[in-house]
């Protein structure tokens, strides 16, 4: 059985505040509206189809909108987004809790933002570079801030265009997660079938590479990678006479 593991990304719209001060010095005295969820697009990891929904498919209805995320969350072993942990997974909470929605089923968060962060020193992390650089593509041209106003205005095809650049940030999620995810040390096992299959990816085109040698030389554990997502893995701890083909992550 392979766990379900869900990639998403939200939009949001910005705070209306009135303030004293100038663009670069802000005091907020009154919030007249706060941010909220314009739309979100998700699909789910190595599935063909993309899907939107946005606050035009529910009449403008904000907390029908956010009912449908926590749908999916529910669904989900693994949830994966860039800056996951610092945005979209704090923005969903704060819509979750305002509508009274009990906290989803427990599921673990891999951000793609800490990944790049972590293993790597690209110039740039943010999704579009990463995208770039590793040669996978690009998130697609909104025309700027003007596309989020018009969304807030309830304009229907502003509202199409946003979940077209949406999906696009999804489908470019998942393939800079692909690329960088056999760098990523102690990654979550997603595959819990017990057969001889990488627990990352679900592959069975493994390749013996050695052994690590533990306690002396008396135990040890052999290694593999996976030939089709690069990542490495290794069998349970053995005596040296023994064989194991249960796998874990390196």
């Amino acid at each position: 059985m392979e766990n379900k593991t869900l990639l998403f990304d939200l939009e949001t719209s910005p705070n209306i505040s009135y303030t004293w001060f100038g663009k670069h010095e802000i005091d907020v005295i009154e919030f007249i509206e706060e941010g909220y969820i314009l739309s979100f697009a998700y699909k789910w990891l190595n599935q063909k189809k993309t899907y939107s929904y946005s606050l035009a498919d529910f009449k403008g209805n904000k907390e029908k909108l956010v009912k449908k995320l926590h749908e999916l969350f529910n669904e989900a072993d693994f949830i994966i987004a860039h800056n996951a942990k610092q945005f979209d997974i704090k923005w969903a909470n704060r819509a979750f809790i305002k509508y009274e929605l009990k906290p989803p089923s427990p599921y673990k968060v891999i951000d793609t933002l800490t990944m790049a962060r972590s293993y790597f020193k690209f110039n740039s992390n943010r999704l579009n570079d990463l995208g770039q650089f590793l040669g996978v593509g690009s998130k697609l041209e909104t025309g700027g801030f003007d596309l989020w106003k018009r969304c807030m205005l309830g304009d229907k095809k502003a509202f199409k265009k946003m979940c077209q650049y949406n999906r696009q940030d999804v489908v470019l999620l998942e393939k800079v997660y692909l690329k960088l995810r056999p760098y990523m040390h102690n990654h979550p096992v997603i595959s819990t079938q017990n057969s001889f299959i990488c627990p990352i990816c679900g592959s069975k085109h493994l390749q013996s590479r050695g052994f690590i040698q533990l306690s002396g030389g008396v135990f040890r554990k052999r290694r593999y990678q996976c030939q089709e997502c690069g990542k490495w893995c290794s069998g349970e701890q053995e005596r040296v006479k023994d064989k194991s083909n249960n796998l874990k992550c390196i």
